[in-house]
C-alpha cells in the first residue's frame, strides 16, 4: 500500500478490506458532478487544471470516524436554480452514492458553494 495514502479500513469474515480515501472522494465528487445545477468542484488551481485534466477527488474531503464517513465538498452552482435545493440534492447523491459503492455509512454530507457560474447565453 502506498505510504502517503490514507485507507478506510473495515474488517471482513475473511480478512479486512481497505479502499484509499482519494477513492471514496471520486466516488463522492462524480455523484456531486452529476448532480442537477452543478457546475463543477472548486478547487485551487494546480498543474492538471493548467493541462484541462479534470481531477475528481479535488473539492472534496473524507474524514474518517470510528463508525462512519464524513464528506465536504466544495461547489460552483449554475446560475438559476435555487443553491439550496441544490446544494440538498447534492447531499443526497453523494451520501447515497458513498453508501452504495463502499458500503461505508455515511455520518454527514457538508457542502459548500464557493461560487456561482453564469453561462456565456446568461450575461
Amino acid at each position: 500500500m502506498g505510504e502517503n495514502k490514507e485507507y478506510i479500513t473495515y474488517p471482513d469474515e475473511k480478512g479486512s478490506i481497505n479502499i484509499s480515501e482519494e477513492v471514496v472522494a471520486v466516488i463522492a465528487g462524480s455523484a456531486v458532478l452529476e448532480t442537477e445545477g452543478v457546475a463543477g468542484l472548486h478547487t485551487a488551481r494546480d498543474i492538471s487544471d493548467l493541462l484541462g485534466k479534470k481531477s475528481l477527488h479535488k473539492g472534496v474531503k473524507i474524514h474518517v470516524d470510528e463508525d462512519a464517513v464524513t464528506v465536504d465538498v466544495y461547489i460552483m452552482v449554475e446560475l438559476g436554480p435555487a443553491i439550496s435545493e441544490v446544494a440538498t440534492n447534492v447531499q443526497q447523491n453523494v451520501a447515497s452514492a458513498v453508501e452504495a459503492t463502499t458500503g461505508f455509512s455515511v455520518a454527514a454530507v457538508n457542502v459548500t458553494v464557493s461560487g456561482i457560474y453564469m453561462r456565456k447565453d446568461q450575461k
